[in-house]
């Protein structure tokens, strides 16, 4: 258990390994508030090979807070395109503007004034304070969490808020002067490329091999221990890919709710028939020619799943656009308006139906 591990010993070998096994990222290299703060976000639920490229073409777009601050919300969305949960940007967006309200334009290093600013929680604000500020702060994640309670053999549920805090306290005590930043990202990189989550962690080369008791038990697949989510609510959808020549049918989906204030193809609830989508696009005020089924696909949110079917329906061409619809090249899609990942079966298929 956490409360009877004597974790002080396991401090020096930790930041030997992360000395010689610490990946090259690129926010890394430069761990200033900004860049500390955008990585945490966007890392959030996202792996880091996936994250790389977009950190980059981020900050390339929005090098500091004033930028991120002011910058158009369809940009904004545009720039976060393909990560996901995009409640995050807005949140980013919302936090930048409380900076320069309150603060000045300068990231606060204090943890409590960091947990103020929308989006940010307890585990981000311990990593941009002790990462970016130096400051004895802790940053307990999903990472962390497993490689802590396999070494201890600790069976609490890790989602008891409880447990977490005692978790924060405990690190912050043991946390070597001078060295809270790497201390941290440490046990993240540990968890993240050798205590990994499912299949086999990679216990040969860890350096907490020879003292965790779960690979002395041989109980490593047993930790952590975590209430079971709630099934996902599913959602059938049929997918409306509304040709006009070269352009294609977009419309902006409602300011609030899922994927709140993005662009998506027209869509009708449940798997409608071939004469039912004939019948929906004209509906919309379109004159189908003809109709081509798409191959079915799926996407998983946090709550919910879409299981789609899809219809390419090429319309004759027209200037008359039905309220609420826009006729969009692939340019400008590609450049302006942002369509989530969500749709990326449809929006990017091989052959190039769009």
């Amino acid at each position: 258990m956490l409360d009877d591990f004597e974790l002080n010993s396991c401090i020096g070998p930790l930041l030997t390994w992360f000395k010689g096994h610490a990946r090259v990222l690129p926010w890394r290299s430069d761990p200033t508030p900004y860049k500390v703060w955008i990585s945490e976000i966007m890392l959030q639920q996202t792996r880091v090979e996936a994250v790389k490229p977009y950190f980059e073409r981020f900050i390339r777009a929005l090098p500091d807070i004033p930028s991120l601050s002011v910058c158009p919300e369809d940009r904004l969305l545009k720039l976060w395109e393909g990560l996901g949960y995009y409640n995050r940007v807005r949140n980013l967006q919302e936090a930048a503007r409380q900076i320069m309200e309150g603060y000045s334009g300068e990231m606060p290093s204090d943890l409590d004034e960091l947990k103020k600013l929308k989006g940010i929680g307890s585990y981000t604000a311990g990593a941009i304070a002790s990462i970016a500020f130096g400051q004895r702060a802790a940053a307990v994640d999903g990472n962390v969490l497993r490689v802590l309670t396999r070494l201890t053999q600790d069976d609490t549920d890790i989602m008891k808020p409880a447990f977490r805090q005692k978790m924060e306290d405990i690190l912050v005590e043991i946390m070597p002067d001078g060295k809270c930043g790497e201390f941290n990202q440490a046990l993240m990189e540990l968890g993240a490329t050798v205590c990994v989550p499912n299949g086999d962690p990679q216990c040969a080369v860890c350096p907490w091999g020879g003292i965790c008791l779960a690979h002395k038990n041989g109980r490593e697949g047993d930790y952590p221990v975590k209430t079971r989510k709630k099934p996902r609510r599913v959602e059938e959808k049929t997918i409306l890919l509304i040709r006009d020549g070269e352009r294609i049918v977009i419309r902006k989906r409602p300011e609030k709710g899922l994927l709140a204030g993005l662009y998506e193809f027209p869509s009708e609830k449940g798997f409608l028939t071939e004469d039912e989508a004939v019948k929906a696009v004209e509906e919309m005020g379109y004159s189908p020619m003809r109709i081509q089924p798409l191959p079915d696909a799926k996407h998983i949110f946090t709550h919910v799943e879409w299981h789609m079917k899809g219809f390419l329906v090429r319309v004759a061409e027209t200037e008359d656009v039905p309220k609420g619809m826009i006729l969009a090249t692939r340019e400008e899609t590609e450049r302006k308006y942002p369509i989530p990942s969500a749709y990326a079966a449809y929006k990017k298929r091989k052959g190039g139906t769009f």
